[in-house]
């Protein structure tokens, strides 16, 4: 009884259209299949091995250097950021003496004014003191914001992935499917990635803040009070860096610890926008289905809503796609559907490339 009521036809009609047919799909059988020439989506998670049975939606494990499996988009911000770093080395390095401020060593106070700058932190230990100088600094401050942006909206993110990924792998090594890792961190993507990044964050405010105790000899609160002023960029230069090797871990730290509280502040937003979501979809799927909804989601007015018109309906509801993004599907569909069959065939592929 349950398989005559699946075939018939979710709006009142006489008979089908001719050429047309109900696509009707057991629900043992729903899953979304994947065509061998699709390629691989490049995600980190592909990295995790499955062992015992592997079902078929499992990701397969990459082989080669650690190199090039690097993201393309990481590749080109670390190259960016060097070169940068090198040139606001370099040429802060040829006026240091139009600089003035508590120095120590000339290669590493340039590298350390140029990271300053490049995050806006500013604490104001080393000033520009002549008009080229400051002309110099205005330069680089705006091209290092820009720099910063690049950084959060392409290699933060895949670092952050990367490690959430080894975090959830030792915190499941007693689990026999690793698969299962890979589908609890894509389900709940944004949540994982704000406590991964959180938990970055604290490290650098713990290591800052020993650091400034036992090397810039700070007691504790200044010391605290120093990290939070530099990784929230605020800068007010009472408390700074003054020693060489403090300006060496500086240098790397500042630019560490200021992309990972902007990332962090980012990932709030993102969790927030996927709440909402799937508060939308729940309530999309649970809101009973009318028939003005099925007039709507019957795209080629045929009288009949097959399984893909249904899913391609409730997928606009939801927000996921747009007109914009349907129309030009269906237009290829027809431009390959030669035989006007409203079905693809080997045949309708052949004589559509002939022509």
């Amino acid at each position: 009884m349950g398989s005559q009521e699946a075939r018939q036809p979710l709006l009142p009609t006489s008979s089908n259209t001719p050429g047309k047919r109900l696509i009707d799909i057991p629900r043992s059988r729903r899953r979304l299949r994947r065509t061998k020439s699709a390629p691989y989506a490049d995600s980190p998670h592909t990295e995790i091995a499955c062992t015992g049975n592997v079902p078929a939606t499992c990701p397969v494990p990459r082989s080669g250097s650690i190199f090039r499996n690097l993201h393309p988009s990481f590749r080109r911000v670390a190259l960016v950021l060097i070169i940068y770093l090198g040139i606001g080395t370099l040429c802060f390095y040829l006026v240091r003496y139009q600089i003035k401020g508590e120095k120590t060593n000339g290669i590493v106070d340039a590298i350390y004014f140029t990271i300053v700058t490049m995050t806006t932190v500013g604490y104001g230990d080393l000033v520009p003191n002549s008009p080229s100088t400051k002309l110099l600094a205005c330069a680089f401050v705006f091209t290092g914001m820009a720099l910063i942006g690049l950084i959060l909206s392409n290699a933060a993110d895949y670092l952050v992935e990367k490690q959430e990924t080894l975090l959830f792998k030792a915190f499941h090594m007693h689990q026999n499917s690793h698969c299962d890792i890979s589908r609890e961190i894509d389900t709940n993507k944004a949540r994982n990635k704000c406590i991964v990044v959180f938990l970055i964050l604290l490290l650098f405010i713990i290591s800052g803040t020993a650091f400034l105790v036992s090397l810039e000899k700070l007691d504790f609160i200044d010391a605290f009070y120093c990290v939070c002023s530099t990784i929230t960029t605020l800068g007010y230069g009472d408390q700074s860096f003054s020693t060489m090797w403090g300006r060496l871990f500086a240098i790397f730290w500042i630019l560490i610890s200021t992309i990972t509280l902007a990332q962090f502040f980012l990932y709030i937003a993102e969790l927030n926008t996927e709440r909402r979501q799937k508060s939308l979809v729940k309530w999309i799927l649970s809101k009973k289905v009318t028939d003005i909804d099925l007039e709507v989601a019957d795209l080629d007015d045929d009288g009949v809503v097959g399984a893909a018109e249904f899913v391609i309906y409730k997928l606009k509801e939801m927000g996921k796609i747009t007109e914009d993004d349907i129309s030009p599907v269906l237009e290829e569909f027809e431009n390959l559907d030669v035989d006007q069959s409203g079905t693809l065939s080997t045949s309708d592929i052949t004589l559509a490339q002939s022509s």
